[in-house]
């Protein structure tokens, strides 16, 4: 059994997730159905993905062969662009009809980018979906700081997540706070860096010394800072490899070097500092 957090609004979520951005058609059903097979309990999509419907297959291929409960199994997905209310209820109706699990676990709004009506209008189309019942959580991805205050301050019910690049290369000391605060979770869309900092001194000198590989010093990295690490590989060593991560426990001195690596290194996009 994977170990779960709480939401702020009550409900569970596994720990580790699995990330399938850049994954599409049997690639992305292969990933999703090794990774459930070997023991992950949640899975991050994104309509912008192009994948929700091999997700949503592959989960429910996994339950139907193993008896594990569709309820056992996280999904996540995201709303794509913020265009106005009517555009997000059609966006959430297709995502669902998609993936094709009937509800979804966790539906994030994807980015801050459209300016704050459509956030806003964006925002009210999920809360009602929410309260239908046919998003169980909800939350945003890649809000910064001026983003997650306008939410606050409109008094609306606040996201249980904010998903973001964090990684020991990009602390984002400033939306850490604010979310912790606020009791909002921290998904970790990249903590293993795209692959771009496993060479680095401070991370290869750790590994050698645990006994681990990069991505292991990264991951823990991601989990000791009480951060929800979305590992994406379609390689099924590594998708296993990456859950070698519980024999292994870095200091506090080493979270804190790892935390003064801090270069606001941009692994993909960043969308938090956007109008």
């Amino acid at each position: 059994m994977f170990p779960t957090f709480q939401l702020r609004d009550g409900n569970e979520i596994p720990i580790m997730g699995f990330g399938t951005y850049e994954m599409d058609g049997r690639q992305a059903y292969d990933a999703v159905r090794y990774a459930l097979e070997i023991g992950y309990r949640h899975i991050d999509s994104a309509e912008w993905y192009g994948n929700e419907r091999e997700c949503g297959q592959a989960i429910l291929d996994f339950c139907a062969a193993s008896g594990v409960p569709r309820s056992s199994i996280f999904f996540t997905t995201k709303l794509r662009t913020n265009s106005g209310y009517v555009a997000a209820k059609k966006a959430i109706d297709r995502s669902i009809q998609t993936c094709g699990l009937g509800y979804v676990d966790l539906y994030l709004v994807h980015s801050p980018i459209g300016g704050p009506q459509m956030r806003a209008e964006s925002w009210k189309a999920t809360l009602e979906a929410k309260k239908e019942g046919r998003l169980r959580s909800v939350g945003v991805s890649n809000y910064g700081v001026r983003h997650l205050q306008e939410m606050i301050k409109s008094g609306a019910e606040l996201p249980a997540i904010n998903q973001v690049d964090l990684h020991p290369f990009m602390t984002r000391t400033d939306i850490v706070a604010l979310c912790r605060q606020h009791g909002i979770a921290l998904e970790a869309w990249a903590p293993l860096v795209r692959g771009y900092r496993f060479n680095h001194a401070s991370i290869k000198s750790l590994a050698h010394k645990y006994h681990k590989e990069p991505a292991h010093i990264l991951l823990r990295y991601s989990l000791q800072k009480g951060y929800i690490p979305l590992p994406k590989s379609s390689s099924k060593q590594r998708i296993k490899s990456n859950l070698d991560v519980y024999d292994l426990e870095l200091s506090s001195e080493e979270i804190a070097h790892l935390d003064s690596l801090d270069e606001e290194l941009v692994t993909d996009w960043d969308p938090t500092k956007c109008p």
